[in-house]
């Protein structure tokens, strides 16, 4: 699975500048709300609010403002309409692209998607026409801190369900099924460790390698992407290289 980075995403996200936090704050807002109207504001009950607050303090959200969003949710769930809408796509040179958004316009958010893609070289697709390429798996971090052994990592790891373990310099990646997810992750949680991350996404059967020309012009359409407002999550099969993930 090299090439994924998950933990290079989350540096990243960590260290962006406040305007771009606040817009990250606001997609997490919109998720903490539709989790809401879809299952309510009780946490032990809704799976996906729970998962919704864990993905918003991974992201440094504050307290208050995750408690402010439940509650909006929570009182005015009439005005919260928004839909899960998937695109998938083409980037410069056919590398695969899918787009998650939550809308509450799907013709605005169609057309913003389209325009991304079109400006730097790439286009939609029909649905289904790269989701083929990628498997739904469970995905955690551990970040590395002085002391940690890798081999007893691996090995708790293997023992609570794990598929898959990749490490680089600064983190652990533990690769899991769909459905084993929450339970390999509390079992590493029960063993002492921290998780820095715990999600479900897109992992690539096979990667793509771009040149530095083809790469700029890629990174430029995630950028156009991920400044959308709709726009909740993008899984692409480009093998992305750290020192172009650290600038972003």
């Amino acid at each position: 699975m090299s090439g994924h980075s998950k933990w290079h995403n989350i540096q990243a996200r960590k260290t962006k500048g406040d305007a771009v936090r606040g817009k990250t704050f606001t997609k997490l807002s919109r998720e903490l709300a539709v989790a809401v109207k879809e299952g309510g504001p009780d946490v032990d009950s809704n799976h996906r609010l729970r998962d919704a607050i864990t993905k918003a303090k991974q992201n440094n959200m504050p307290s208050d403002n995750i408690t402010k969003a439940i509650k909006k949710a929570s009182g005015d769930l009439g005005s919260v309409n928004f839909e899960n809408i998937i695109y998938e796509g083409y980037g410069i040179s056919g590398s695969a692209v899918i787009v998650e958004c939550l809308t509450d316009n799907k013709n605005r958010t169609a057309g913003e998607v389209r325009h991304s893609f079109d400006k730097y070289g790439g286009g939609l697709g029909a649905n289904g026409c790269v989701s083929f390429l990628f498997k739904r798996k469970g995905v955690i971090i551990i970040e590395k801190k002085d002391g940690m052994n890798s081999d007893e990592i691996f090995m708790q790891a293997l023992e609570a369900g794990a598929e898959d373990i990749q490490e680089d310099e600064d983190a652990f990646e533990i690769y899991t099924t769909t459905d084993s997810l929450k339970n390999v992750a509390n079992a590493l949680e029960n063993s002492g460790l921290t998780l820095a991350s715990q999600e479900l996404e897109l992992i690539p059967d096979i990667y793509v390698e771009l040149d530095e020309k083809k790469m700029l012009s890629f990174e430029k359409m995630i950028d156009a992407l991920e400044d959308l407002d709709d726009v909740q999550e993008i899984y692409h099969n480009v093998k992305m290289n750290e020192s172009l993930e650290n600038d972003n």
